[in-house]
């Protein structure tokens, strides 16, 4: 299918009629054809945010609630064509990308509900005759990025709650689903969001620095947040605090689940199984680090490596657990982990590396050490490494032992101890017997260290997308010193 820009709630050419082509992952055919859009167009887009914001900023919460509503109910209904075009473009299974449409209905409506809970206070003031009052204020046109990797979810969350608070946006599809992303603009508007308070920008591949320069650059562009790797979140902060514009960025991950001596095995392995393999380990929370106390490790390897290994795997098109990565990229660098950890004395329990193609096995590497490559570096694919500790003490440091921060999980059934440890590791978000890729509409959601600063959802996300102002009102004939 062709894909136009999305400006003014129109379907719109890039300035250049210039297209690109995104490819099925699987079959090499094309997947969607969609606008490359230049510096030019970020300026056409910026300017309708920017001429839509003095309306919207003024419209009422019950109308911004209705619109949003609307949109969950459209996203939930055009389901099956969302799915159709996720697995032709990302390579990604159906139940997937179902559950991407269910989860961003629910974003829609926690923002939908945040439209009356934008809120501010009145602080006493220690001036005869002053009222002050504490207001949070729509911003003005924002930027939000969104990754191919939970389309649908991430595509929303970068302007659901931004729009709900009364800003406009302006939001950078990903160039590997250019075409799903798209269809979201199709849904806000037919939900009765008015022209120009959500624009969608697709893009080539080769021209991401010139679009995401200009969105920055541009100077009604107000705050941006991100979704994507670290690598480019730092790229972009460092642009952005040249205009000191802030940011909110959600980054990188190489997230721990540690398994204490006391342990439900069975529900731990379920846990790093789901954490692991969930989207062919393409999620930013995916379990990358299976911390084990010695004492239990051969027994969970064991049932680790036969749970992972009757996972069904094959082309996303068809009914398997396991689908394609999103490209043949992910799985050269897996195979460049992979290899550097048996070179090194790691041992495989399961899977392996295919020498073509893009669907690969789950695949378990046992006995990691910091030596190896695998330990510190996302591998962002289906793989997963099991690493062995002495004690309590020790899985908390190879938990903290990473330049990430976004996601954790504990397994143990003394709740005390495992709180103890889940307070101890390094993570903006941690979970007690339960899995690693784990979300909530309404929870405050992102990380530290090198997985980014800023929190999606909730009274947290309110804070990010508004301005807060002191305001007063005051005795006009007070006296004054001079």
């Amino acid at each position: 299918m062709d894909y136009g820009l999305f400006i003014d709630n129109e379907d719109r050419a890039a300035a250049t009629s210039a297209v690109f082509e995104r490819r099925n992952p699987v079959t090499g055919d094309r997947a969607s054809l969609a606008a490359a859009a230049t510096a030019t167009d970020v300026d056409r887009a910026v300017n309708a945010a920017d001429a839509a914001f003095a309306g919207w900023s003024k419209t009422g919460p019950s109308e911004r609630r209705k619109v949003l509503n609307k949109a969950a109910d459209l996203l939930e209904e055009r389901t099956p064509d969302f799915v159709a075009v996720g697995i032709r473009e990302t390579g990604a299974t159906a139940p997937w990308l179902g559950f991407n449409n269910m989860f961003a209905a629910k974003i829609l409506r926690e923002a939908a509900a945040a439209t009356t809970q934008i809120k501010g206070e009145v602080i006493p003031s220690d001036k005869p005759g002053s009222f002050s009052m504490a207001l949070r204020q729509p911003v003005g046109v924002l930027v939000g990025m969104a990754p191919w990797n939970a389309p649908t979810i991430l595509g929303v969350r970068c302007f659901a709650l931004p729009i709900a608070c009364g800003n406009t946006v302006v939001m950078k599809a990903s160039e590997k689903c250019p075409g799903l992303h798209r269809l979201l603009g199709d849904v806000m508007a037919d939900a009765g969001l008015p022209a120009g308070v959500l624009n969608i920008l697709t893009h080539e591949a080769a021209d991401a620095p010139e679009v995401v320069n200009a969105l920055i650059d541009h100077p009604k562009t107000r705050r941006i947040n991100f979704t994507g790797s670290t690598r480019v979140g730092r790229i972009i902060a460092e642009r952005a605090a040249r205009h000191l514009k802030p940011c909110l960025l959600e980054l990188g991950g190489k997230a721990s689940l540690v398994v204490l001596d006391d342990a439900d095995l069975d529900g731990a392995v379920n846990a790093a199984r789901f954490g692991a393999f969930m989207n062919q380990g393409q999620i930013c929370m995916s379990t990358e680090k299976v911390v084990v106390d010695t004492r239990i490790a051969d027994a969970f390897a064991e049932k680790f490596a036969a749970s992972a290994g009757a996972l069904t795997v094959g082309a996303p098109d068809t009914p398997v657990h396991i689908g394609s990565v999103v490209d043949r990229d992910t799985v050269d660098h897996a195979r460049l982990l992979v290899e550097d950890a048996l070179d090194k004395g790691a041992k495989l329990l399961c899977g392996g590396v295919p020498d073509v193609g893009t669907v690969m096995a789950p695949t378990i590497v046992d006995h990691v050490t910091p030596d190896m490559r695998i330990y510190g570096e996302e591998s962002f694919g289906p793989v997963t490494t099991m690493i062995r500790a002495r004690d309590t003490k020790h899985a908390i440091e190879i938990a903290n032992d990473t330049e990430y921060g976004l996601s954790a999980a504990v397994f143990g059934q003394d709740t005390r101890r495992a709180l103890e440890v889940a307070q101890q590791i390094q993570s903006g978000i941690c979970h007690i017997n339960g899995p690693t890729v784990f979300d909530e509409a309404q929870m405050p959601f992102g990380g530290v260290k090198a997985s980014g600063y800023g929190r999606f959802g909730g009274s947290a996300g309110i804070n990010e997308f508004t301005e807060l102002r002191w305001i007063t009102i005051e005795d006009p004939a007070q006296g004054y010193p001079i």
